[in-house]
């Protein structure tokens, strides 16, 4: 970063000259001040994963060009954050000619105040220094934007204060473009501005210039313009008139979180979790919560056009996080660790943020949102314990109730894994488990201990299942236990070798074939 003087001390435009003081165009700015970081090895992004060898060299190459640049990308996808931390690129105090709403550059003023000022005053023109944060603008682009927002007008009310004519420039009231000069200048959304507004972004892009209304004049802007934009808006809804497109001069395209690792990265910087006692959720939770987004970017019941949010497992999170506090405070004894139930809760979180095709709006949001929620589970299951799985072979009716040969049957049981027999064989002996929201910890406890060889099978995986909690192999250990116990049984229900049945905040684990001919519904 350039020193810069410290504007204490350097109040009028002569001051500023002796000073050695160089004048710089923003884009010229941004670009050596990035040069100072790269050489320095110093970062100058914070908060953002995953785009270290996509958006961020592109990004790089972008501002080294001095370019004006969109970031293309669905929602939840950091676009805002990237654009508004272009503010650390820019100098920390920017000198201006003082009462100038365009912030005239000292040496080269561009507004009739600016210029009237200077030639009357000369090196006693008095200085104002600007500060990097209040260079920085951005707009919404919405339909009800007009050209006097963005570009400016003429202002009757101004006119009559100042008892001067409407033809006088004084007259004129300058959009929020012009009154970003010498900043950087962000329009969010970008398809979403009418096409005749888009036409007034022409001249600004191309020949870096802005004329207001009927009068004769023209004012070099320097200025950095980026925009953000969904794809799916500027590309094949013809939002965007191609001769805007034609002068953005770089376009790149950002992306969701490609592995789980970087998305619970993104979660534990921006979920909120500082609660009255510290929740020990462990990291298979944290990757189901993650892999529920993961499955909705892929999942035929989601428009995938408009995306899955980021924000899904953030939320989720605090969600889970509020849903094991409540369970504290009302249950003495809890011990602060999750349980399978407690991701119910995070379905609020799901539901507001999946925007759903026809099949899924068929099945409606809820439903959806806990199927979600169970092929994540089995998802990120199947990477901590065997895979399980039954026979590809459809069945017959006969064998479906029970009716097959002895033969027959001995291949079936050969499908599964032998980790999961003695499981399998209590339910179906008819043994049942029936859990609840309102269980205290030590029936919890107590129940899913009934199953024989489940706590040996997650005994056996111990270790993945406390992976990067080191406190879960100590004191919270029969709790997270007692969590990956419950959450064996429901990934067994979910390739359909148990059954399932919930009403009224209990679940009940039974045999399928039982649960069938009993004339339960799952």
């Amino acid at each position: 970063m350039s020193s810069q003087p410290d504007p204490r001390q350097i109040q009028t435009l002569g001051a500023l000259r002796e000073s050695g003081w160089r004048s710089r165009t923003v884009k010229e700015e941004l670009r050596e001040n990035l040069l100072a970081r790269l050489s320095t090895g110093q970062p100058w992004l914070s908060g953002i994963v995953g785009y270290e060898e996509t958006v961020l060299p592109q990004l790089e190459n972008a501002i080294l060009s001095q370019h004006n640049f969109i970031l293309l990308g669905l929602r939840g996808q950091a676009k805002t954050r990237i654009v508004r931390q272009l503010i650390g690129l820019l100098d920390e105090w920017m000198p201006a000619v003082m009462g100038c709403p365009l912030r005239s550059d000292p040496y080269h003023p561009v507004s009739p105040q600016a210029k009237r000022r200077i030639a009357e005053q000369g090196d006693d023109a008095p200085i104002e220094w600007i500060s990097r944060q209040e260079r920085y603008h951005e707009k919404l682009a919405t339909p009800d934007v007009t050209i006097a927002d963005i570009i400016g007008d003429v202002d009757p009310i101004k006119a009559a204060r100042e008892k001067i004519d409407l033809s006088d420039e004084g007259a004129l009231h300058f959009g929020i473009i012009p009154r970003s000069n010498r900043g950087v200048f962000v329009m969010n959304e970008l398809p979403d501005l009418q096409p005749r507004i888009q036409v007034g972004l022409l001249n600004i892009l191309e020949e870096k210039d802005v004329q207001v209304r009927g009068f004769p004049i023209r004012i070099p802007l320097d200025i950095l313009l980026s925009f953000t934009a969904n794809p799916e808006d500027y590309t094949n809804r013809g939002n965007i008139i191609t001769p805007l497109k034609d002068r953005i001069d770089s376009q790149i395209l950002t992306h969701y979180p490609r592995t789980v690792d970087q998305a619970i990265e993104i979660t534990k910087a921006e979920a909120w979790t500082d609660r009255h006692v510290e929740i020990a959720v462990p990291r298979f939770v944290d990757e189901i919560l993650e892999q529920i987004a993961f499955t909705a970017r892929e999942s035929d019941y989601v428009d995938q056009s408009s995306g899955v949010s980021q924000r899904l497992p953030i939320r989720a999170h605090e969600l889970l996080h509020s849903a094991v506090e409540r369970r504290i405070i009302r249950n003495a004894g809890e011990p602060p660790v999750p349980r399978l139930a407690d991701l119910a809760a995070v379905v609020p979180a799901i539901t507001g943020r999946v925007e759903l095709v026809y099949e899924g709006e068929q099945e409606g949001p809820q439903i959806v949102a806990h199927k979600l929620v169970g092929r994540a589970m089995l998802k990120v299951f199947e990477r901590t314990f065997p895979k399980v799985y039954t026979s590809s072979r459809k069945k017959s009716r006969r064998e479906t109730f029970g009716f097959e040969d002895e033969p027959r049957a001995a291949e079936s049981r050969a499908e599964v894994p032998s980790d999961y027999r003695e499981v399998l064989s209590f339910f179906s002996q008819g043994g049942r488990v029936e859990l609840s929201d309102d269980m205290d910890w030590k029936t919890y406890q107590a129940t899913l201990g009934t199953v024989p060889g489940l706590g040996k099978l997650v005994d056996a995986h111990k270790d993945a299942i406390t992976k990067g909690h080191p406190s879960l192999s100590g004191d919270n250990y029969s709790a997270v236990k007692a969590l990956a116990m419950e959450w064996v049984l429901e990934c067994l229900h979910q390739v359909s070798l148990i059954a399932k049945q919930s009403k009224d905040g209990t679940i009940r684990f039974a045999d399928m074939l039982a649960n069938m001919l009993g004339g339960d519904e799952d």
